[in-house]
C-alpha cells in the first residue's frame, strides 16, 4: 500500500499532470483538500472509489483514514492544491507516514506563482532586471515567520517577490516594500489563478492596496511585486544570441 501525494495544480482541472491523473485513476481511496481542489479533478477517480474531503479534518483524522486504507490494502491518492513543495503541509504528513512505516510518493504539480505569471503574461526573471524569485508570506495566525525571513530582507535584493497568504495584510506589505522598490514599482494581485472566476489586478505599489480593497473574495490570492512585472526595454538574453557560443550552437560537431 502506498500514499501518493499529488499536486493538483492551481485550479484549472486540465493543469493536473498526466502522472497525477493516472495515479488518481489507480487508487481506491482519494483524500482531497476540498476548499482548493476542483471537483473536476475527482472525476479521474475509479468507479466506486472512496472520496474524502479533508478540509474539515484534523491531521489525526486524516491519518486515521490512511491507516484504514492501509488495513484494507488500498492505495491512497492524497490531493493538495498547487505544488507540494511550498505551503502544502505535506511535511507533517510524511513525518507521520515514516513513523508508521507507510510508503509514499510525491508527484509535483503546477504551482500558483507559475499560473499567476502565465495570467499576467510575465516572465518573473528578466535579464539584468531580476534573476531571482522569492516565494514568501507574511506572518499569520497559523505560524510565525522564522527570524530573518522578513519582507525587508527580501526586498533589499530587488528580486521578484511572490507573496502568498497575505492579501488580508496587503497595506502592511506595501508599506514595508515601498522604501526598497519605490511606490511606482509594478505590482499585481492574482486571485484564484487559472480558475474560471480568476481576477487579475495590475498596478503599482502606490495603487495595488486600494485596488485589492474592492475584492469580495480574499482567499487563494497571490501578491507579486518587482520591476520584472513591467520591465520596459531590457537586453535580450544570451540564450539565442548568435554570438554566444554554447554546446548546441556555434561549436564544431563532436565538441
Amino acid at each position: 500500500m502506498t500514499v501518493h501525494f499529488i499536486g493538483a495544480g492551481p485550479g484549472a482541472p486540465d493543469l493536473l499532470t498526466l502522472r497525477g491523473r493516472d495515479l488518481i485513476a489507480a487508487c481506491q481511496v482519494c483524500l482531497y483538500a476540498g476548499s482548493l481542489v476542483p471537483e473536476e479533478v475527482l472525476a479521474h477517480a475509479p468507479e466506486g472509489a472512496q472520496v474524502i474531503n479533508t478540509a474539515p479534518l484534523t491531521l489525526d483524522a486524516i491519518m486515521a483514514e490512511i491507516e484504514a486504507a492501509e488495513s484494507a490494502g488500498h492505495d491512497v491518492a492524497r490531493l493538495h492544491s498547487g505544488d507540494l513543495s511550498v505551503y502544502s503541509a505535506v511535511g507533517e504528513q510524511v513525518r507521520r507516514l515514516e513513523a508508521a512505516g507507510i510508503a509514499y510518493t510525491i508527484t509535483a504539480g503546477v504551482p500558483a506563482f507559475s499560473a499567476a505569471a502565465a495570467s499576467l503574461g510575465a516572465e518573473l526573471t528578466v535579464p539584468e532586471v531580476a534573476q531571482s524569485l522569492v516565494l514568501t508570506r507574511t506572518q499569520g495566525r497559523a505560524s510565525a515567520m522564522p527570524c530573518g525571513e522578513t519582507l525587508e530582507a527580501f526586498a533589499a535584493t530587488g528580486s521578484t517577490l511572490a507573496i502568498h497568504l497575505s492579501l488580508h495584510n496587503i497595506a502592511d506589505v506595501v508599506a514595508r516594500l515601498a522604501p526598497y522598490y519605490g511606490e511606482e514599482c509594478p505590482a499585481a494581485v492574482v486571485l484564484r489563478a487559472s480558475w474560471p472566476d480568476e481576477t487579475v489586478l495590475t498596478g503599482q505599489l502606490a495603487t495595488i492596496a486600494d485596488q485589492a480593497a474592492e475584492l469580495e473574495i480574499r482567499r487563494t490570492a497571490l501578491i507579486l511585486v518587482g520591476p520584472a512585472l513591467a520591465p520596459g526595454a531590457f537586453r535580450d538574453s544570451a540564450l539565442y544570441d548568435p554570438k554566444h557560443v554554447r554546446r548546441f550552437r556555434g561549436q564544431d560537431e563532436g565538441a
